[in-house]
């Protein structure tokens, strides 16, 4: 007669505790393996996006006049409603029995000088105007557009990226304006209002409102 394995009293709780916690083990490894599967399988963003991005527009930077001459002054200035009569006596225009009112400012000089850029922007527009003669208008962040007109001679074309104080032209003269011989006639638009160039050289973007 074969005798019966009798168990001591702590042995069956030791082996209910092994097999919980071998249960626990293969549990937590499983959560792990299908954790790591997923990191593997996840594309993450780096430094190198921000590290590529270029701000659109730098609040700091300062408007340039649109020439580097030293020896430039105003032909006709800019017409303002609430400028003084001397002042708007020289910003009428006089062509062909009409007076027009000057939308812009037109700089002299004895000698032929280098017209430059205000700012960085795009090239939209080069054209030849029996009046006015070569045009160049230049478009800007921060919804600002200039106009560089009377030019004897173009450097840019139509599409073109300009940096600031790039050469574009080089000054000349118009029809419209004869009597200023050598010169440049200038415009600015901010938000689509055309403004006084003068009242805004030498600013920062993050100054204009």
């Amino acid at each position: 007669m074969k005798k019966r394995l009798k168990l001591k009293p702590f042995v069956l709780p030791a082996v209910y505790c092994i097999l919980v916690g071998v249960l626990l083990l293969t549990v937590l490894l499983s959560k792990n393996t299908l954790k790591g599967e997923k990191e593997d399988n996840t594309t993450y963003v780096t430094g190198s996006i921000l590290d590529s991005y270029v701000p659109v527009i730098n609040l700091e930077t300062t408007i340039l006049r649109p020439y580097t001459k030293e020896d430039i002054t105003i032909g006709k200035n800019f017409y303002n409603y609430d400028d003084e009569q001397e002042n708007q006596t020289n910003s009428i225009i006089y062509y062909e029995n009409t007076y027009m009112q000057n939308s812009g400012v037109d700089y002299i000089a004895s000698e032929v000088f280098d017209v430059v850029s205000i700012l960085d922007g795009e090239v939209i527009e080069v054209k030849k105007e029996e009046l006015l003669g070569n045009i160049v208008t230049i478009r800007h962040d921060g919804d600002i557009i200039s106009v560089y007109q009377s030019l004897s001679e173009v450097s840019v074309q139509k599409g073109e990226q300009v940096t600031r104080g790039q050469t574009i032209g080089k000054s000349g003269n118009s029809e419209l304006m004869k009597e200023l011989s050598n010169h440049l006639h200038f415009e600015l638009m901010l938000k689509g209002q055309i403004v006084d160039p003068e009242n805004y050289f030498d600013k920062k973007l993050s100054e204009i409102e």
